[in-house]
């Protein structure tokens, strides 16, 4: 509306300009000519006042054009000195400036919203040039994950973790992968997310990583479970008639009719293979009913417990075999009234099995000693921990000791640690290790809040 206003000021003063024009040409013909000494200056001053228009005009636009181009939205055209034919021109600046910052503004607000989502979500978001490499973006739950306060290029990435800088590098765009790292002597799954976007003619690609330790070990847990009831379900109802019918056998070599004939000092040797049949097949049963355990605890009786009176109770039990065995138990409690909701049975059975785990792996040390300490993290989780000065474990073990049957003794069933995990989930909490060979391990349950 605004410049159809200028356009119909520039018509008029073209319009008056022709007349003016046809008036002088009539003028000549009629050989008028005194009359062109008044005809000449006003077709001059039509002219030069065309021309005016026009530069004041250009120049208008010119600097409207330089606003935009610095993106200087706050410049403000005066339109109240403007002369009369600018006035319509510099409003129409006015408002394209004024809308032009609204859009600004609105787009500030959601940067800066969305600021605060990707700062606030727990998973780690990472953005970079597809080309150079350069990183775009990166929030806080990256840097924490990964414990990288500043990543310049994707690339640098390869000098801290060379084996993740590969999977991500690799990992096309809508595809995921599980990776392992070790934080801490401890080892955690990250899940890898890619996406890519276009922006400004240039391939960004997108990473976002998430923990996902604790949902996988529900879910590893879950799936041993389910494998353990149908495993212990056929090997006892296998075993169980192996044990019984050798049980038969040998009573049936042990009745009068055959103990007292010829042939009984020939079937001893056969007694003797069932005698082993039974002693066996008992002795699976016992092994088999023993992971049954894992299985049997579905209901928690949860309560209120101090941690002084927990550590208390675990300290008087274990106290005779520490002193026998001259390992020193130091406990570390900052805060006297630290308190968990748990069922105080389990969590005790848990503990002891870590604290017997712990005085094995130091009894072979010259000074041997555990430290039970409890404290509250940042998330408001509290953290109990079990820690010894032992003979530690190596990187590959760390991912496999919480699993049924496995067992870095020989004499160990593989049921402890297993039992340990299951008790933690229940509690929805966790359990984690940190281990370092020939320096020690700890143990780390986590209660929520």
């Amino acid at each position: 509306m605004i410049y159809k206003r200028y356009e119909w000021r520039l018509i008029l003063r073209v319009i008056a300009i022709f007349m003016t024009i046809t008036v002088a040409a009539f003028i000549v013909v009629k050989g008028v000519y005194i009359y062109l000494v008044f005809m000449a200056p006003l077709i001059a001053f039509q002219l030069v006042d065309l021309i005016r228009l026009q530069r004041k005009a250009q120049d208008e636009v010119s600097q409207f054009v330089e606003s935009i181009q610095y993106r200087d939205f706050s410049r403000h055209f005066d339109e109240r000195h403007a002369p009369s034919e600018l006035r319509p021109l510099r409003k129409g600046f006015n408002d394209i400036n004024s809308t032009f910052k609204l859009i600004s503004r609105e787009r500030e607000t959601q940067y800066h919203y969305l600021q605060k989502i990707l700062e606030l979500v727990d998973t780690g978001i990472v953005s970079y040039d597809a080309e150079t490499g350069e990183t775009g973006w990166i929030n806080e739950a990256f840097k924490n994950l990964l414990t990288i306060p500043y990543l310049k290029t994707i690339h640098s990435l390869e000098k801290r973790e060379p084996g993740l800088y590969h999977d991500v590098v690799a990992l096309k765009p809508g595809d995921s992968k599980v990776v392992t790292l070790t934080r801490n002597q401890q080892l955690i799954k990250i899940l890898v997310t890619a996406s890519v976007l276009r922006s400004d003619g240039r391939l960004y690609k997108l990473l976002a990583f998430q923990n996902v330790s604790e949902a996988l070990d529900e879910t590893e847990s879950k799936a041993w479970q389910k494998l353990l009831n149908v495993m212990t379900h056929e090997i006892m109802n296998s075993v169980a008639p192996i044990s019984s019918l050798a049980d038969t056998l040998k009573n049936r070599l042990q009745s009068p009719e055959i103990a007292n004939s010829p042939v009984s000092s020939q079937l001893e040797d056969l007694e003797l293979g069932i005698d082993t049949i039974k002693r066996r097949s008992e002795g699976l049963l016992k092994f088999t009913e023993s992971y049954r355990n894992l299985n049997k605890i579905t209901k928690l009786d949860l309560k209120k417990i101090m941690v002084r009176d927990l550590f208390e109770n675990l300290n008087n039990l274990m106290s005779p075999t520490l002193d026998k065995k001259k390992i020193e138990l130091d406990i570390v409690l900052r805060d006297p009234t630290l308190a968990i909701e748990a069922d105080i049975n389990l969590v005790e059975q848990v503990l002891i099995n870590l604290l017997v785990n712990a005085i094995e792996a130091v009894k072979d040390r010259e000074s041997p000693l555990i430290v039970l300490s409890a404290e509250v993290q940042s998330n408001n989780k509290i953290i109990v921990k079990i820690a010894d000065n032992g003979v530690g474990m190596p990187p590959e073990l760390l991912d496999k000791i919480f699993i049924p049957f496995f067992s870095t003794r020989k004499t160990g069933s593989g049921i402890g640690l297993s039992l340990c995990k299951q008790i933690m989930l229940l509690h929805k909490g966790n359990i984690q290790v940190q281990s370092s060979e020939g320096k020690g391990s700890a143990f780390l349950l986590q209660f929520v809040p």
